[in-house]
């Protein structure tokens, strides 16, 4: 392809090469330059691409998109590397999403369960479906390995690549707030962007609750239609942000545009009747919690504004199962109960343990740790919900990454110091998980908190497989149960 084609539409003040040259490839990271390519140098957060623009030419990049170069450097100037990423990106791919009727959901929890269930719905309807999300992308059928809940805008085009020529009619995806600062979905148009709910997490990188809340507005400015949770204390701050038209949903508000009526809760799932302005249908799904009832609506709502009839959408969630990592039952053949699930802001643990509450006829075991490198001032709020909601504590490490698994949990139990339960603090998460499995009684729930659907431990930015499912499983065989 040559570097003009690469280059339409974008604005540049400088450029230092020809720019009818082939390019083989385009790239950002420096290391997998080859003969050829284009090398683009995106300011990052722990380095900055322009200090590697040397040695991309020295492995035989042709050229350089950057904010800024020296003499000799064939370069080509623009006012941002990483918006320009994206708009590359999208000529590199012949922008592949405007093949497909785009979905997008962000929010602090239930993306994943939400944008599964709205996957699932298409394809009862006759759609080949992409997936993007935090578990895993697919496409139709095939799983592909996911390691962020938004990719790389260039990988991300690829993807979209990829769904077109398989034949997909729809993407659905999760849009992290990140993404959507960052420019990752950058020239990507939704059909629909929908909003689930907003609570403490990432104020790391958002630094307030407002700059998060604004970062998710900004799916509602690149929509043709918006669904919001109006149970949401922000949903009107959404609302008035928002460049399209919104279907509002809610769990016990009769004002939204979709309701939820006669909500009942059990340990298998849940069951309602969803209502709109001129439609009523009976809902069941097999996922327990009251957040269940929150996620269906969100899959309905936008359903509902694809054109989906809201009986054929309710009867779909009927045969949709429940998403790995979310309260999902590891399977042991004893008297209680292990659940996993992904559970790793103070809202997701509050939610988790008050439906484990609801239907655990023993004790609620809560196991759960806090990530490294992440806003620090959510861990003492989660070590307090834990002991409120819990009758036992187990503290240990989750994802420490830089940081000390030990001053993690220093900052986690400084909200515990008022507990009335026990807490016990084993920093390795193996051997905590074992000692869960050791103090279990008939009819407890242990709730392992955290991980979910991850099978890794990140240490020092190296991922050590450790699959939750596999340690309960050694557990029993250890112990020849």
């Amino acid at each position: 392809m040559k570097l003009r084609d690469l280059l339409k539409d974008i604005p540049f003040t400088y450029t230092a090469v020809d720019l009818d040259i082939d390019i083989r490839e385009v790239r950002y990271d420096s290391r997998v330059v080859q003969p050829g390519d284009l090398f683009v140098a995106v300011r990052g957060f722990a380095t900055d691409g322009h200090a590697y623009i040397g040695m991309a030419l020295k492995k035989g990049a042709v050229a350089v998109v950057c904010e800024q170069a020296g003499k000799g450097i064939p370069a080509v100037i623009v006012p941002d590397a990483r918006a320009a990423l994206a708009d590359i990106a999208g000529n590199r791919f012949d922008h592949p999403s405007r093949k497909l009727t785009m979905v997008g959901v962000t929010g602090t929890n239930g993306k994943t369960t939400t944008t599964t269930l709205v996957k699932h719905i298409l394809e009862a309807e006759g759609h080949k479906v992409g997936l993007i999300g935090t578990n895993q992308n697919m496409i139709g059928d095939e799983v592909i390995p996911t390691e962020r809940t938004t990719p790389e805008s260039y990988e991300l085009q690829a993807l979209f690549a990829r769904m077109a020529e398989a034949g997909c009619t729809h993407c659905v995806m999760e849009v992290s707030s990140h993404s959507l600062v960052l420019d990752r979905v950058r020239g990507v148009r939704f059909a629909v962007g929908a909003f689930t709910n907003l609570t403490q997490d990432h104020l790391d990188f958002h630094k307030t609750m407002e700059a998060y809340r604004e970062a998710k507005a900004k799916l509602f400015t690149i929509s043709d239609k918006g669904v919001i949770n109006l149970d949401d204390p922000v949903a009107d701050k959404m609302l008035a942000d928002a460049a399209c038209p919104c279907l509002t949903f809610s769990a016990d508000k009769d004002a939204a545009d979709l309701s939820a009526k006669n909500i009942e809760l059990g340990a298998s799932g849940v069951s309602f009747v969803a209502a709109t302005r001129d439609a009523i249908a009976r809902v069941s799904l097999g996922i327990p919690g009251h957040f269940s009832v929150e996620n269906a609506l969100a899959a309905l709502g936008v359903c509902v504004a694809l054109g989906v009839p809201l009986e054929h959408a309710a009867r779909a969630l009927g045969t949709a199962h429940g998403v790995k990592g979310r309260a999902e039952v590891v399977p042991t053949d004893t008297d209680y109960t292990v659940l996993i699930d992904y559970a790793h802001a103070p809202d997701g643990v509050s939610n988790i343990l008050r439906t484990v509450r609801g239907f655990a006829k023993g004790r609620v075991i809560a196991l759960f740790g806090c990530g490294g490198d992440r806003d620090r001032t959510k861990r003492p709020i989660m070590g307090h919900l834990a002991a409120e909601l819990s009758d036992y504590c187990i503290v240990t490490s989750d994802n420490p990454r830089t940081e000390q698994p030990e001053a993690i949990i220093e900052d986690i139990v400084a909200g515990m110091k008022d507990a009335k339960v026990p807490v016990d603090v084993i920093c390795d998460r193996r051997a905590a998980i074992y000692h869960a499995l050791d103090i279990a009684q008939k009819d407890d729930v242990i709730v392992l908190m955290g991980k979910g659907h991850e099978t890794y431990q990140e240490i020092d930015h190296v991922k050590h497989h450790m699959d939750e499912r596999e340690i309960v499983a050694d557990y029993f065989k250890e112990k020849n149960v």
